[in-house]
Protein backbone atom coordinates (compact mmCIF):
# COMPACT_ATOMS: atom_id res chain seq x y z
CA UNK A 1 0.00 0.00 0.00
CA UNK A 2 1.54 3.30 -0.97
CA UNK A 3 1.71 6.64 1.54
CA UNK A 4 -0.81 8.00 -0.07
CA UNK A 5 -3.86 5.59 -0.06
CA UNK A 6 -2.56 4.77 3.36
CA UNK A 7 -3.28 8.48 4.35
CA UNK A 8 -6.25 8.75 2.43
CA UNK A 9 -7.72 5.12 4.24
CA UNK A 10 -7.04 6.90 7.78
CA UNK A 11 -8.56 9.76 6.40
CA UNK A 12 -11.69 8.48 6.02
CA UNK A 13 -11.48 6.60 8.84
CA UNK A 14 -11.37 9.24 10.69
CA UNK A 15 -14.05 11.32 9.00
CA UNK A 16 -16.36 8.43 9.73
CA UNK A 17 -16.16 8.32 13.67
CA UNK A 18 -16.26 12.26 13.56
CA UNK A 19 -19.44 11.83 11.76
CA UNK A 20 -20.77 8.81 14.10
CA UNK A 21 -19.89 10.77 17.02
CA UNK A 22 -21.64 14.01 15.67
CA UNK A 23 -25.16 12.46 15.16
CA UNK A 24 -27.92 13.28 17.75
CA UNK A 25 -28.78 10.27 19.83
CA UNK A 26 -32.37 9.65 20.72
CA UNK A 27 -33.45 10.71 24.65
CA UNK A 28 -33.97 7.32 26.68
CA UNK A 29 -36.80 8.30 28.90
CA UNK A 30 -37.01 6.69 32.17
CA UNK A 31 -38.94 5.78 35.31
CA UNK A 32 -38.47 8.59 37.99
CA UNK A 33 -36.48 7.79 41.30
CA UNK A 34 -37.69 8.72 44.25
CA UNK A 35 -36.06 11.42 45.87
CA UNK A 36 -34.55 12.90 42.60
CA UNK A 37 -35.12 16.24 40.62
CA UNK A 38 -35.81 14.61 37.61
CA UNK A 39 -35.88 16.06 34.25
CA UNK A 40 -38.93 15.91 31.82
CA UNK A 41 -37.70 14.12 28.18
CA UNK A 42 -41.45 14.03 26.70
CA UNK A 43 -42.31 16.95 25.12
CA UNK A 44 -44.82 17.53 27.14
CA UNK A 45 -46.02 15.80 30.08
CA UNK A 46 -49.79 16.53 32.02
CA UNK A 47 -49.42 17.15 35.54
CA UNK A 48 -52.90 15.72 37.32
CA UNK A 49 -54.57 15.91 40.75
CA UNK A 50 -54.39 12.14 41.14
CA UNK A 51 -53.22 9.11 39.22
CA UNK A 52 -55.69 9.72 35.48
CA UNK A 53 -57.20 12.42 37.78
CA UNK A 54 -57.87 16.14 36.30
CA UNK A 55 -55.45 17.87 34.14
CA UNK A 56 -53.78 20.90 36.46
CA UNK A 57 -50.78 21.72 33.75
CA UNK A 58 -47.92 20.66 31.89
CA UNK A 59 -44.29 20.07 32.22
CA UNK A 60 -42.32 20.67 28.90
CA UNK A 61 -39.56 19.22 27.81
CA UNK A 62 -36.39 20.42 29.81
CA UNK A 63 -38.38 20.95 32.85
CA UNK A 64 -37.83 19.44 36.34
CA UNK A 65 -40.09 16.95 38.52
CA UNK A 66 -39.09 16.35 42.19
CA UNK A 67 -40.33 12.81 42.51
CA UNK A 68 -41.70 11.97 45.81
CA UNK A 69 -43.74 9.33 45.87
CA UNK A 70 -45.51 7.11 46.08
CA UNK A 71 -46.01 5.17 42.41
CA UNK A 72 -49.61 4.05 41.44
CA UNK A 73 -50.54 2.42 38.43
CA UNK A 74 -48.09 3.81 36.16
CA UNK A 75 -48.00 7.06 37.60
CA UNK A 76 -45.99 9.02 40.15
CA UNK A 77 -46.65 11.81 43.07
CA UNK A 78 -44.01 14.55 43.29
CA UNK A 79 -43.67 18.45 42.85
CA UNK A 80 -43.88 19.75 39.38
CA UNK A 81 -41.39 23.01 38.79
CA UNK A 82 -41.50 25.87 36.67
CA UNK A 83 -44.68 27.77 35.78
CA UNK A 84 -46.96 24.95 38.05
CA UNK A 85 -44.82 24.89 41.30
CA UNK A 86 -47.58 22.21 42.55
CA UNK A 87 -47.98 18.75 43.82
CA UNK A 88 -49.58 16.37 41.43
CA UNK A 89 -49.11 13.31 39.94
CA UNK A 90 -47.38 12.41 36.51
CA UNK A 91 -47.02 9.32 34.49
CA UNK A 92 -44.09 7.36 35.07
CA UNK A 93 -41.54 6.87 32.53
CA UNK A 94 -40.99 9.74 31.16
CA UNK A 95 -37.80 11.34 32.86
CA UNK A 96 -34.35 11.91 31.16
Amino acid sequence: MSRRSTRVTASLLVAGVAATLALPTPAQAANGTIGERETVCASDLFVCTQPVGAWMGTLYQGQTFLVEGPRSGGYVYGFAYGHINRRGWVQNGWFC
